[in-house]
């Protein structure tokens, strides 16, 4: 409410205009200084992304990131709003947000010769100085940077008269951050059009002699395949850019856990050591000969994944009354099929596709038990079995049934420490941590396993 809201009150207050990359070099710098997260929700890129991201920033470059698919780009991107300030003064009215003190339109100069220090001022949060444009084919220079409109036109103003100009997406973003995702799908005709805004900082309209230096951050993304596939960024654009940041996947389990945690929605409580199978499975995907490395598997896989399994352990406890929902094992496979759209596979898999899954699933749920569980006497298990007793279990056979074939196990309350459950762990994940056990056990050699129409037999 004490905001000035004339350019005389502004001028009172102190207020000095600086650069969008100024304001984001300063405010980065602060929060460098005191040790706040200056990218919140960025998982995995700590020591290898944002130094670079930082350095570029400092150093008030335009920049691109660079990587597969479901890298977090667009998310990095987005963060970068929390470094302008929350406020900032515009000229009341100004479709391209002048900065009262240097304003750059034709309209907004005249009303401040005009008005002087009772230019009306308005003040613009920082989310709406982020603009965002998904490049496609179809997009267009006006689009982009602006036309000629024909409604100011048919008002009577000549075709000469700067005010005829229908502003685009970029001058609409002057003071501002632009993010255009996949820039190699824009057409070449228009990366042509944006040299004059990355270099010479300013636009140019279908001939007219109109300067407009624009006062933006330029931040693009774009899949290193993109470059001879779909398309490609013209070298000379690619030479404006200050900075090119190569983007990755989550290096260790833990952060790509953590990525999972952090991002899905999930309906149903998925104990950690799933959540961990999931991101192993992931990241098997990544390393598999099966799988088209080019195209990447992205971490919408993992995030889709671990709903679909919570959705599972719902289905199951709607189903056969549970009172609480809580995934199992047993609710990662059924889930396989509804995720092969999202990976692509080499040519020479076609058919075996679900296999292959499998496969990984196994070996992932495999490398989870043993990591989760290596040491632990699990003998008390595999007594079970040493009399040819058999334990059912399948996505809608419900906790208690599943934990009612067992009398006390030994050993149990050490593998619901390791998983991070105690003594008070509910049925739900007790049977979780039994069954996580029970496949460990399974394809470790250590105990047989039947599978027929959605149900499992340990010990058969």
């Amino acid at each position: 409410m004490s905001q000035p809201t004339s350019l005389g009150g502004l001028r009172e207050h102190g207020y000095r205009s600086r650069s969008v990359k100024a304001e984001i070099r300063s405010n980065l710098l602060e929060r460098l200084r005191s040790g706040d997260t200056a990218f919140p929700g960025i998982v995995g890129f700590d020591d290898t992304v944002l130094p670079q991201l930082e350095s570029a920033l400092l150093a008030g470059h335009d920049l691109v990131l660079l990587g597969e698919r479901g890298q977090g780009k667009s998310r990095l991107m987005r963060t970068l709003v929390a470094l302008l300030d929350e406020w900032s003064p515009v000229v009341a009215g100004c479709e391209i947000n002048d900065d009262p003190l240097a304003p750059v339109c034709t309209r907004c100069r005249r009303l401040a010769a005009e008005l002087g220090d009772d230019l009306p001022v308005a003040w613009r949060h920082r989310d709406q100085r982020y603009v965002e444009k998904l490049a496609t084919p179809d997009t267009s220079v006006g689009d982009l940077v602006g036309d000629v409109d024909p409604v100011k036109v048919a008002e009577g103003r000549t075709l000469g008269d700067p005010e005829t100009v229908h502003y685009g997406l970029v001058p609409r973003t002057h003071r501002g951050i632009f993010g255009l995702n996949e820039l190699p799908d824009l057409a070449e005709r228009i990366q042509v059009a944006m040299f004059n805004v990355l270099e010479e900082r300013d636009i140019q309209v279908r001939g007219y002699s109109l300067r407009l230096p624009l006062d933006l951050l330029l931040v693009a993304t774009a899949n290193p395949e993109d470059y001879t596939n779909r398309g490609r960024i013209i070298t000379p654009l690619k030479d404006r850019f200050g900075a090119e940041i190569r983007t990755h996947y989550p290096y260790e389990v833990a952060e790509e856990v953590a990525l999972i945690g952090q991002e899905s929605a999930l309906v149903a409580d998925v104990p950690e050591h799933l959540l961990e199978v999931v991101a192993r499975l992931t990241r098997g995907l990544r390393e598999s000969s099966s799988i088209d490395q080019r195209s990447g598997v992205s971490a919408r896989f993992a995030i889709a994944a671990a709903e679909a399994v919570a959705a599972s352990a719902l289905r199951r406890s709607a189903r056969s009354g549970e009172p609480a929902a809580v995934a199992r094992i047993c609710d990662v496979p059924t889930v396989v099929p509804t995720l092969l759209g999202k990976v692509e596979f080499e040519m020479g898999e076609e058919g075996r596709e679900v296999e292959v899954v499998h496969h990984l699933l196994r070996l992932a749920t495999a490398e989870t038990f043993r990591a989760r569980l290596a040491g632990l006497d699990l003998s008390g298990f595999t007594e079970i079995f040493s009399e040819g007793s058999t334990v059912e279990t399948g996505e809608l056979v419900p906790a208690e049934e599943l934990l009612g074939q067992f009398g006390t196990i030994p050993g149990l309350s050490k593998v619901l420490d390791r998983l991070g459950d105690g003594d008070d762990a509910s049925a739900g994940h007790v049977a979780a941590a039994v069954e996580l056990v029970l496949e460990g056990l399974h394809l470790t050699r250590r105990i047989d396993k039947e599978t027929l129409d959605g149900r499992s037999v340990y010990g058969a």
